[in-house]
């Protein structure tokens, strides 16, 4: 026999159970925000910098960005009735959202600029693996100085980059209203819109990982809206029975005290 799903109903102001579960306000949500953001950036992005005419990539980055943000948006309000549409949706705006991100690289890729997280993770991975030094005599060649020279430019570019990636993250992190992106819309570089618009497209996609690994784990343990029908019903005929039987008593109650006054009332008489 199936174990007995433990179901936390909401009820109404009057006690009675309800199927629906709690709403979730999706506008609160740090990943929705951010998700927002991403589409007014890409409209600004395709509006700078992508032609206007004959390129399908404008259209295509416009419908995914609109298509995380709707979907999210429609998800978390149909999911107080069904958890499979609300995570069918979410992984619908998941799918969307890894397409934009897709997009902002290959743009990075084409025109030959520099995606700041990648770059920002290689030079520390390369700095965590030296130490062990170059075992080599370089003798102070002219071909070993320009080796050097070059070595330590690219590391210095590099280091530069990893600087204003950390710095663009704590930036994301730490804000997720338009307001606060929108100013930079016609100021930023392309380069920088990119490395913006794929932080936050990471940031949404951990974000919702979680969130329906979360919905997941409520369906597994609850059950879905089939389940929380039984259990309301089931939850509301307890409540019936409870109430009848405490009217029981009272009727019970009251039927002695009408015996009691009718015995006294014999005695007066």
């Amino acid at each position: 026999m199936a174990e007995k799903k433990n179901i936390n109903l909401n009820r109404y102001d009057d006690g009675t159970p309800s199927v629906m579960r709690k709403q979730t306000v999706y506008t609160e949500l740090f990943f929705f925000q951010k998700s927002d953001v991403l589409v007014q950036l890409t409209k600004a992005f395709c509006e700078r910098f992508l032609p206007r005419y004959g390129d399908r990539t404008v259209d295509q980055m416009v419908q995914a960005a609109r298509s995380v943000k709707q979907n999210i948006a429609e998800g978390l309000t149909d999911g107080r009735t069904s958890f499979e549409v609300e995570i069918k949706l979410l992984g619908i705006a998941k799918g969307s959202n890894q397409e934009l991100l897709e997009d902002y690289q290959d743009y990075l890729k084409q025109h030959h600029l520099n995606d700041w997280g990648r770059i920002a993770r290689s030079h520390r991975g390369a700095g965590n693996s030296s130490g062990s030094g170059n075992s080599r005599d370089s003798r102070n060649s002219s071909g070993s100085r320009n080796s050097r020279n070059s070595s330590n430019s690219r590391e210095a570019m590099e280091a530069g980059i990893a600087s204003r990636y950390d710095k663009l993250l704590t930036f994301c992190r730490t804000h997720n209203d338009l307001a606060d992106y929108e100013p930079y819309f016609s100021k930023w570089t392309d380069e920088e819109l990119c490395n913006t618009a794929i932080t936050l497209c990471h940031m949404v996609d951990k974000a919702m990982t979680t969130y329906i690994e979360g919905l997941d784990r409520e369906f597994v343990e609850e059950g879905g809206i089939r389940e929380r029908m039984t259990a309301a019903r089931l939850d509301m005929r307890g409540t019936q029975k409870q109430i009848i039987a405490r009217l029981e008593a009272e009727n019970a109650l009251l039927r002695a005290r009408i015996a009691s006054l009718e015995r006294e009332l014999e005695k007066r008489k």
